[in-house]
């Protein structure tokens, strides 16, 4: 073997022949990154990604999923919420600075605020993008798109786990669900996760549908009642 010839444990981003000693040594500390991270030393994979991101020939915005994965790992004075607050904030950062990786930082991006409970938030984004290409053609954005519709379509007053879709659930919600389940399974028809909820979701509508329809037709009587209540006292 050659001194130019080296063996390395993982695969880089950059496979150009490494002509100099500098280069040998970024490669040697990407080594370091990945089996830190493999072995959950979140410590040492930190440091060694803190001196990755500063080499000029390293471009850390394409590494954008080793950033987020490292945020907030290791630290007993993170909790979960913070962890995911930070993943949050690095994310929407990302979907401006790198526009070419925009469609996949989205998708990481409406999961991160999903796990933040920020569920608006999340639909805002999907809204913002579903409707333009590429995006209109990924099936997992639209999954996520219908599964924040069903969860926003819940009354917003506390429910038990035995509440039914008929329990004040907004009927518009499941439809804006239903859509984009269905377009999500005419995209990949083998998709499990839209297969499973759309066969709970005609009966769900039709419930919520029939309460609604229902709770019109008691306001009505309710106004008319009130009405022949203000006619016999002027009479």
């Amino acid at each position: 073997m050659s001194s130019t010839d080296y063996s390395f444990l993982f695969s880089s981003l950059n496979a150009k022949q490494l002509t100099t000693a500098r280069k040998v040594h970024i490669r040697r500390l990407y080594d370091i990154l990945q089996l830190c991270i493999q072995r959950h030393d979140w410590v040492r994979a930190k440091r060694a990604w803190a001196i990755l991101a500063r080499c000029r020939e390293v471009d850390w915005k394409v590494m954008w999923r080793t950033s987020v994965l490292l945020l907030g790992e290791g630290d007993p004075d993170t909790n979960d919420v913070q962890a995911n607050e930070d993943r949050v904030r690095f994310l929407s950062l990302m979907m401006r600075q790198h526009p070419d990786e925009r469609e996949s930082i989205l998708k990481e991006l409406v999961l991160r605020l999903i796990h933040s409970g920020m569920y608006r938030r999340a639909m805002g984004e999907l809204d913002l993008y579903l409707p333009s290409y590429p995006y209109q053609d990924n099936p997992v954005l639209h999954v996520y798109a219908g599964l924040v519709a069903i969860h926003l379509a819940q009354p917003a007053e506390e429910i038990s786990e035995e509440t039914r879709y008929d329990q004040g659930w907004d009927a518009n919600r499941l439809r804006d669900a239903r859509a984009h389940l269905e377009r999500a399974r005419a995209i990949d028809p083998s998709n499990v996760v839209a297969n499973a909820f759309l066969s709970q979701l005609p009966g769900a509508i039709q419930s919520a549908q029939d309460r609604t329809a229902a709770d019109s037709d008691d306001e009505k009587m309710d106004v008319d009642a009130a009405a022949q209540a203000r006619k016999r006292a002027r009479t």
